[in-house]
């Protein structure tokens, strides 16, 4: 049994000198020191994020060829109660409605993703001029509501046709992304300044090539995932140098990745040097390669002879310079230095760990600190978007039509407190893209993880703005956490 007495009660038996003496004196209104208004720069860019199968349906309309989502979505047992992305949230035809609630928040950016199988069809060849069409037409809205376009070329949804020709186990698919890299840069360039090749390489290759819980749903061989994710890694590299070929000059390139984000377990330098190490070698078959142009020595030498195949070219392109990162971030890993050879040790998380609707989603606020710092001191980035951060909520409508998700509140407030805490520091992040504008169709989890700041009905298709829209509403009027 604990017990607590306020000062009232301790004053009657100690008198109040004794309760008072040592303590710090407030002075409400006029504080002893000043208290930061956790303020971030002028001209933050505050945004929001989608990605194309998750939210626009229209799966067959306007010459839409197959991905390897419909296809993995539409097998038995691979989403949650067989749901699938060929509805989501009709944003196909609902996306100037959606707009409307973008500007309402007082969004200054929208990230959005192309559906490669939109553009073409078999993933090659003659390119869809109609499907292309729906992004003329939504960059030319976002333009019109003052909410600058942020592309993403690749969410995932590779074209059926090339998996059938063997996906990420193919590098003639990395030559293809190239292609159609340029292609839609090319085409849009002239109204987006900022194009990111691919988001989460690590995720869309382990999950899908890995243990496959993603599509197209392979378990892969140690030697097959690691040659599978440098194919991926290439992609990423030919991408970027046909975007610079083929757009607008002054066009920005960079790429949305989710690293393993290592906070020191204790602020002190010697896990802060462990937690920097551990930044470098955890990602260093996806982020570290590419912003170093070459794989680590640790890296090659434990996967030994299931190491890729790969030439100077590949890496050369791999390596190519860009102008931003993105950086995903949702989840904590702790690194502490145990004095092995390696010199850090990653510690698994005890079952008690907090963390959201999402078992994987594990509540650390902190990674938003330690991911832009350690980024910047490894690489020294130009420039640093969260290009993704927010979290799922088990949301559910009041009788009187509200959704009071505190708990996200309370996930972005800590959150942003710590992205505030590390461009104080020197990282220089210039933007934060909220996931999710809607509750989407979240992958395997089908319609089960809500992760939107906007409700959806999935059988209506009506949005209704959740108490995380008002917070990220007011924060973004005063540019500071709210």
């Amino acid at each position: 049994m604990s017990v607590s007495f306020s000062r009232r009660t301790l004053a009657r038996f100690l008198g109040a000198s004794a309760v008072t003496a040592g303590l710090p004196r407030f002075s409400y209104g006029q504080p002893n020191r000043p208290v930061s208004p956790r303020s971030f720069p002028s001209g933050f860019l505050w945004g929001s994020a989608t990605a194309s199968y998750q939210v626009e349906g229209a799966f067959k309309e306007d010459g839409r060829g197959p991905s390897i989502w419909d296809t993995f979505s539409h097998t038995s047992g691979k989403t949650f109660q067989g749901e699938t992305g060929d509805f989501a949230d009709d944003f196909y035809h609902r996306y100037e409605s959606d707009i409307a609630l973008m500007k309402d928040l007082g969004l200054k950016s929208f990230r959005f993703s192309v559906s490669w199988s939109r553009v073409f069809p078999s993933g090659t060849g003659t390119p869809n001029p109609k499907g292309f069409d729906f992004y003329n037409k939504l960059v030319d809205a976002l333009l019109a509501s003052g909410i600058e376009p942020y592309c993403t070329l690749f969410h995932w949804d590779l074209p059926q046709p090339l998996e059938d020709k063997g996906g990420w186990q193919n590098r003639a698919t990395s030559q293809a992304f190239g292609e159609y890299a340029g292609y839609v840069a090319k085409h849009l360039s002239d109204r987006v300044a900022h194009f990111m090749t691919t988001n989460e390489l690590s995720t869309f290759v382990e999950l899908g090539y890995g243990n496959g819980l993603h599509a197209p749903g392979l378990k892969l061989s140690t030697a097959g995932v690691a040659q599978a994710a440098h194919y991926a890694v290439l992609a990423h590299g030919l991408g970027v140098q046909a975007i610079r070929a083929n757009a607008k000059t002054g066009t920005q390139v960079g790429l949305a990745e989710n690293p393993t984000i290592t906070c020191p377990v204790v602020e002190n330098d010697k896990h802060i040097g462990a937690a920097r190490l551990a930044m470098r070698e955890e990602n260093a078959r996806y982020l570290t390669a590419v912003m170093e142009g070459r794989y680590t020595d640790q890296y090659l030498r434990n996967l030994g002879a299931a190491a890729p195949k790969f030439t100077d070219a590949d890496m050369k392109a791999i390596g190519a310079p860009l102008d931003f990162i993105g950086i995903n971030c949702y989840e904590p890993e702790y690194a502490r230095a145990d004095g092995s050879a390696q010199g850090y040790e990653v510690v698994k998380k005890p079952t008690s760990f907090p963390h959201m609707a999402s078992p994987w989603l594990f509540m650390g606020p902190e990674a938003l600190y330690w991911g832009p710092k350690l980024a910047t001191e490894l690489w020294k980035p130009k420039a640093i978007y969260i290009t993704e951060n927010g979290c799922s909520s088990d949301d559910v409508l009041t009788a009187d039509g509200h959704c009071l998700d505190t708990d996200r509140v309370m996930y972005l407030r800590n959150y942003l407190s710590q992205l505030q805490r590390a461009i104080a520091d020197g990282a220089p992040v210039r933007g934060y893209f909220l996931w999710s504008l809607l509750d989407n169709f979240e992958w395997a989890d089908g319609y089960s993880k809500r992760f939107g700041i906007v409700y959806v009905d999935f059988k209506t298709q009506k949005r209704t703005p959740k108490l995380s829209a008002e917070f990220y509403k007011a924060t973004i009027a005063k540019n500071a956490v709210a």
